[in-house]
């Protein structure tokens, strides 16, 4: 399976690469929604959090830690940051290789609005 994030992972597509290993991939979103927005990908495509198997945990383990160190990086690790994964439709996911947002740079307020 090939998707947008695929082809940037294996430069077929531009991107603001921020990090990369043999592992996983990161780079600037190119809608940010704060100062600091980058997200984290597998180089293997995993489409959704529900399809990770036991075999990727060392790979899912090691995007949060690349999200620490590239926070750090970013000089937003002090002031506090998020990270976030969407899954499937309901959660908001609109590319199908799992995917971590780092944001930060800017209070970001509640996470979730609270219904009225």
């Amino acid at each position: 399976m090939t998707t947008l994030f695929a082809k940037i992972v294996r430069g077929e597509i531009p991107a603001d690469i921020v990090y990369q290993d043999d592992s996983v991939t990161a780079f600037r979103d190119i809608n940010p929604v704060a100062p600091t927005h980058i997200l984290i990908v597998p180089n293997k495509v995993i489409p959704t959090v529900n399809d990770l198997t036991a075999a990727d945990e060392q790979v899912a383990g090691h995007m949060l830690v690349v999200a620490a160190k590239i926070a750090a990086e970013e000089g937003i690790a002090e002031d506090g940051y998020r990270l976030i994964i969407n899954c499937n439709e309901y959660g908001g996911q609109v590319v199908f290789h799992l995917h971590m947002h780092l944001v930060g740079g800017r209070p970001l307020g509640q996470m979730v609005l609270r219904p009225r």
